[in-house]
């Protein structure tokens, strides 16, 4: 079983089959969904590092499509009711969005709120395009630093070695 893992792992690993691996894994983890799609790009770059800025670009693409997926479902969620309308947070929240519009979508990278955040922009029908740009803006810058960081601090990861041999 751990070789038939191991020869799945590498093989998704190639860059023929890797960056299409990326963008999947980067578009699911940028919906609702709990996934984190940094490991993926981290891997494939450990094992291709000639494959580093396509992806960078492949990720990007992949997560900001996802998060566009989000700002089209909180739009569509625009008239459904929401119990917590006039509360206090609620409104303080609304405000800040509303001062910051589409700009608070460069937030779209962050854990735990970011994806949210691109539902929300789309619930309360900033322009989608500018929203659009700033997700691909702070996404990119994202993928750029975790990707050159963890390639920085584990240059010679043993697990990703057994994997490739």
């Amino acid at each position: 079983m751990e070789a038939w893992i191991n020869h799945l792992l590498a093989l998704l690993a190639l860059p023929e089959y890797g960056l299409s691996t990326v963008f999947v894994i980067a578009f699911i983890s940028a919906t609702l969904l709990p996934l984190g799609s940094e490991p993926a790009v981290f891997g494939l770059v450990k094992l291709n590092p000639e494959l580093f800025w396509p992806a960078i670009v492949v990720a990007t693409i992949g997560n900001t499509l996802g998060g566009a997926v989000d700002w089209w479902m909180g739009y569509g969620a625009h008239n459904a009711v929401d119990k917590y309308r006039h509360s206090a947070t609620h409104l303080r929240v609304l405000d800040w969005l509303n001062r910051f519009g589409p700009k608070t979508c460069l937030l779209a990278w962050l854990p735990v709120v970011g994806d949210p955040l691109c539902a929300v922009a789309g619930w309360l029908r900033f322009p989608f395009w500018p929203c659009l740009a700033y997700m691909a803006i702070g996404k990119f810058i994202r993928y750029v630093l975790m990707t050159a960081a963890l390639v920085y601090a584990f240059p010679g990861s043993v697990v990703l070695k057994n994997l490739a041999g």
